[in-house]
């Protein structure tokens, strides 16, 4: 049986407007693990929580077996993270904060920051704040992948990139991956990144953990449903997630397929994306807190 290399339990953090709700997750070892919801809906308060920039109200986080709270400066040696807002020095120059940061961690590895530095063809005379979106993602990767971390956290690193640059950076995460008792913790609401490279996925609405799943398992279970407005009663009803009608039919999310196709032999059936399946579960769009 793999180690969890991280344990969330109970854990709760009230604010004004939004409150994490007795958050409970585990992420095993060797697993790229897909935290997803829509804007707004807890992600970035947890993973704040997990790293300690945000100071939780109770609950309890272990890495790699210990507690956080006990063992803090050993075990956040062992993580890299990659967070989507700034948390770099705008004017110093890429080599001026990769030495600030670098004194942090025990393993840091100049020669495998200096790789990515000319693999990403970012300049380290540069300064921070000239840095477009891109290239911001590209160093900030660079740097926590330098200290030889067994976790990788990355809260919504894609928000906002182009394309070519996401697909890049996924490529990176497969070759992460590569070397053993590695795992990534990946948060986003652009679940199509997550489509080819996720094991495991948790949903997050409301501060509240929707579900947690391997991602095959709800790829398989979940579907798409079309067909007619006609077939829609209040006894069919209950065999969807969601629907949603227009004048020219229904298209629906269900993960009990067989019962559908029992009672609507002519009904449309289609593979889910995980954005369809995240959608269903949470009714859709809601604002940001």
């Amino acid at each position: 049986m793999t180690q969890a290399v991280l344990e969330v339990n109970q854990l709760t953090k009230r604010f004004q407007r939004f409150c994490l709700d007795h958050v409970n997750f585990s992420l095993e070892e060797g697993c790229i693990t897909g935290f997803i919801g829509t804007n707004g809906s807890g992600k970035t308060t947890t993973i704040k929580s997990i790293l300690g920039l945000v100071v939780k109200d109770s609950g309890r986080i272990r890495l790699f077996g210990e507690d956080l709270n006990k063992n803090e400066r050993k075990l956040k040696d062992r993580i890299g993270f990659v967070m989507d807002e700034g948390y770099f020095y705008e004017n110093l120059t890429l080599k001026a904060m990769k030495n600030v940061l670098a004194a942090a961690y025990s393993q840091w590895d100049e020669v495998v920051f200096l790789s990515y530095i000319k693999r990403f063809k970012l300049d380290l005379k540069q300064k921070i704040a000239s840095l477009s979106k891109g290239m911001r993602m590209k160093y900030a990767v660079a740097l926590a992948l330098s200290h030889h971390a067994d976790l990788l956290i990355m809260d919504e690193p894609t928000s906002g990139l182009d394309p070519l640059v996401r697909s890049e950076l996924m490529d990176i995460l497969l070759e992460f991956m590569q070397e053993e008792g590695k795992s990534v913790f990946f948060s986003t609401h652009i679940t199509s990144d997550l489509e080819k490279i996720a094991d495991m996925l948790i949903l997050i609405d409301h501060g509240q953990i929707t579900f947690e799943e391997e991602k095959d398992e709800l790829l398989e279970t979940h579907v798409r449903v079309k067909g007619d407005n006609a077939w829609i009663n209040e006894e069919t009803r209950g065999l969807f997630l969601s629907v949603r009608q227009s004048p020219y039919g229904f298209e629906a999310v269900t993960n009990q397929r067989d019962n559908v196709r029992a009672v609507m032999p002519e009904a449309v059936i289609e593979r889910a994306s995980i954005e369809d399946i995240m959608l269903a579960y949470i009714g859709g769009e809601h604002d940001a807190d």
